[in-house]
């Protein structure tokens, strides 16, 4: 599988089989988290066979089953820690799809506080969210996206580099579906706006990794 083919292939997964990761994928994914923390300075860390997080009432609520591993993004507090947060947690979840497993992005729906208890946060450091990991039930059903027209700012001599990364960008998932996000560009200067909402600058992290993978980075560089 391709990352481009496991950005059309991922959906949110809440329900899980009760199957162990093994080891040698635990590993695989070990070494991306690694790669990630040290190039985005973060201290995200994988948490395996521990249900506990997902076995409250807030779960439930969110119809999470059988929830046995997770993904905690933790980083130093920053005015630019939640994008950095969904842009490196996006780049594990694709490659957790590329490896046969199922994920989801979890805000609300988890026991951050049984997670602080399977996790280290140094000072000056926060949990900011949770991604569920697993074999799912099932692979999830695609989630209904705006249209190109309405997430961008498109001309008539739009290069194809661009709707290619547009084309990945409405894959992204983002929370409650919202995609309140523009993304427009002017040359080879590529600017992603946030329009405010809840985890917006989460979304916005998962929604640049997502161009830059289906545009290529070499076809353009970020706005300031």
């Amino acid at each position: 599988m391709t990352i481009l083919e496991a950005i059309e292939q991922r959906h949110s997964v809440r329900s899980y089989l009760d199957k162990k990761i093994p080891l040698e994928v635990v590993g695989k994914l070990q070494e991306e988290i690694n790669a990630c923390n040290k190039e985005g300075n973060l201290h995200i860390q994988l948490v395996t066979n521990e249900s506990k997080a997902f076995d409250g009432m807030m779960a439930h609520y969110g119809k999470f089953k059988g929830v046995q591993n997770y993904i905690a993004l933790v980083g130093k507090k920053a005015s630019d820690l939640d994008e950095k947060l969904g842009y490196y947690g996006e780049r594990i979840v694709l490659l957790a799809q590329m490896l046969g497993l199922n994920t989801c992005w979890v805000a609300m729906t988890v026991s951050k506080g049984v997670v602080k208890k399977n996790i280290e946060i140094a000072g000056g450091e926060k949990l900011g969210i949770v991604i569920s990991l697993g074999y799912g039930e099932s692979q999830g059903v695609p989630h209904k996206s705006k249209s190109m027209e309405a997430l961008s700012v498109i001309h008539t001599s739009t290069p194809q580099w661009f709707i290619d990364g547009m084309k990945s960008v409405m894959c992204a998932p983002t929370a409650m579906n919202q995609q309140k996000f523009v993304i427009s560009y002017e040359d080879k200067k590529v600017n992603a706006k946030s329009l405010g909402g809840f985890y917006s600058k989460v979304d916005l992290g998962i929604v640049k990794y997502h161009f830059e993978v289906g545009a290529g980075k070499e076809n353009f560089d970020w706005g300031k």
